[in-house]
């Protein structure tokens, strides 16, 4: 038997394309298994006996499995019991097969090599089965088909076989999740502000949730005017602004401070979006730039901003109405092609489902927060998403939004991380002017002065924190969210 490290042959299956596979490494591999058992814990921490291309050598390493994980030894003479109503492995000579295999095994020092050219072969092989089907599908292609979702999926396969194509996996001793819990807690301390995960950079809300966690869907709600879609592109473009990478000893970048942002806005055109950003930085109101009434000098600001923000690293998709598939195909090209640290969804409500009939809109809402929460834990970062507020809001005397307001709530709060509400009782204050020279619009007056342009955010639900109440600064003609000055902090 060849020696598997170094040779990975092409094996003809007597069809016109060869298939990239090497029988001298899955016969090295069974047979170090059958010399040593304790070799397969370290194989099947990645490797399956879907990955072996040879049947009968499928048959033997899930039967190896099955025996050493009931406590039972993995020998010729037992694996001989176990297989001998298999036809294949009969043929493929039965008990004195698995005696070669084990008397012919090069070196166990280098078995998981052997296991990690099975394995890549496998993922070659994938690769080919891919691209082979996409073909096929591409020339019988028909109405009801349409290239964009075979494009669609054609990306969720991929990156299915990309992240599954990898090693790894199973248990970790408690020491070295230890080691993990103490790297997570020193980079927070080396950011200065504590946080583990992506910073708002709004002081509070960062004090109060530690950043926003990879694999966190956050859902940011309120009623129309309220300023969601302000706060969610805010939040981004801190995050962006923030962005710094480190190579890594395997030649990755990885974010240490901020993220790459990608922002799907169904509502507003990224131009729109655009302008509002444009606006905070250069300290022109949004509605001048609109209008194009600006002086020489809100044009050089306007100008020296958009240079600023050229090489942002945020990316905006605002197509809209697209679906909840559309949008992780979307994101997962988007982290294979330029990386991913934060997603900004703008609004859930806008999104659709897969086009599967549902009972009614609940149900499809229940499929797009489960897609959200499963696309943040897939990529593992997280996923902002806004969200519409239902109308009973509106008839409380007391306005400030709860969990039950959330619209087809049960799932958007189930599948939810965390559930941020935003809330400005300037807003409502503005709209409920009493008449003028009575005592109620004095005290309307003053009670106006109080509140000035403060906005609270809710946090209703923080499944690894606690909940309460955050203020925050408004200016309104910017959109601008900002940190409240406080005694203990200075200015802020």
């Amino acid at each position: 038997m060849a020696d598997g490290a170094n040779t990975a042959e092409l094996f003809d299956q007597g069809a016109e394309e060869k298939l990239p596979v090497s029988l001298d490494a899955e016969q090295a591999i069974l047979g170090a298994i059958l010399f040593d058992n304790e070799i397969f814990y370290r194989a099947a921490a990645f490797l399956k006996d879907e990955h072996f291309y040879d049947p009968v050598h499928q048959l033997i390493y899930e039967a190896c499995n099955d025996l050493i994980n009931s406590g039972r030894l993995a020998s010729p003479v037992a694996l001989d019991t176990y297989l001998s109503s298999s036809s294949g492995y009969v043929e493929a000579g039965g008990k004195k097969y698995l005696e070669q295999l084990a008397a012919n095994v090069p070196s166990t020092i280098g078995a998981v090599d052997y296991a990690k050219i099975v394995f890549d072969l496998s993922v070659c092989r994938g690769l080919m089965s891919i691209g082979s089907e996409m073909v096929d599908r591409a020339k019988t292609s028909s109405l009801e088909d349409h290239p964009s979702r075979q494009l669609e999926e054609a990306e969720q396969s991929l990156y299915k076989l990309a992240e599954t194509g990898k090693y790894g996996g199973g248990f970790k001793s408690f020491r070295s999740a230890i080691t993990e819990a103490i790297e997570l807690a020193n980079a927070a301390v080396k950011r200065d502000g504590g946080l583990a995960g992506v910073a708002t950079e709004l002081r509070d809300l960062d004090r109060m949730m530690g950043g926003l966690h990879p694999s966190d869907l956050i859902i940011l709600a309120g009623r129309p005017s309220m300023g969601k879609t302000s706060l969610g592109v805010n939040i981004a473009v801190n995050a962006a602004q923030s962005y710094r990478a480190e190579k890594q000893p395997d030649g990755t970048m990885k974010a240490v401070e901020g993220a790459v942002v990608g922002m799907f806005s169904l509502e507003m055109a990224a131009e729109q979006i655009a302008t509002r950003i444009i606006s905070d930085i250069a300290r022109v109101p949004s509605e001048k730039i609109r209008r194009g009434d600006v002086d020489q000098s809100e044009f050089d600001q306007i100008y020296h901003a958009a240079r600023e923000l050229e090489k942002l690293p945020l990316f905006i998709d605002d197509t809209g109405g697209i679906s909840i598939a559309q949008l992780a195909a979307r994101a997962r090209r988007l982290k294979r092609q330029h990386g991913l640290g934060l997603i900004v969804v703008d609004y859930l409500q806008l999104l659709s489902g897969s086009g599967k009939r549902h009972d009614g809109r609940v149900q499809e809402i229940t499929e797009i927060s489960m897609g959200l929460k499963a696309l943040a834990k897939e990529l593992s970062v997280p996923i902002i998403a806004l969200s519409q507020l239902s109308r009973q809001v509106e008839s409380r005397d007391d306005k400030r939004p709860q969990l039950a307001d959330l619209r087809e709530s049960g799932s958007i709060e189930q599948d939810a991380d965390v559930v941020l509400f935003v809330y400005r009782e300037k807003y409502y204050l503005s709209r409920s002017e009493p008449r003028e020279g009575t005592e109620e619009h004095m005290q309307w007056m003053a009670r106006l002065d109080e509140v000035g342009d403060t906005a609270e955010i809710i946090i209703g639900k923080q499944r690894h924190g606690p909940i309460g109440k955050v203020d925050l600064h408004f200016e309104e003609k910017f959109t601008k969210f900002s940190n409240l000055a406080h005694d203990r902090y200075g200015n802020g």
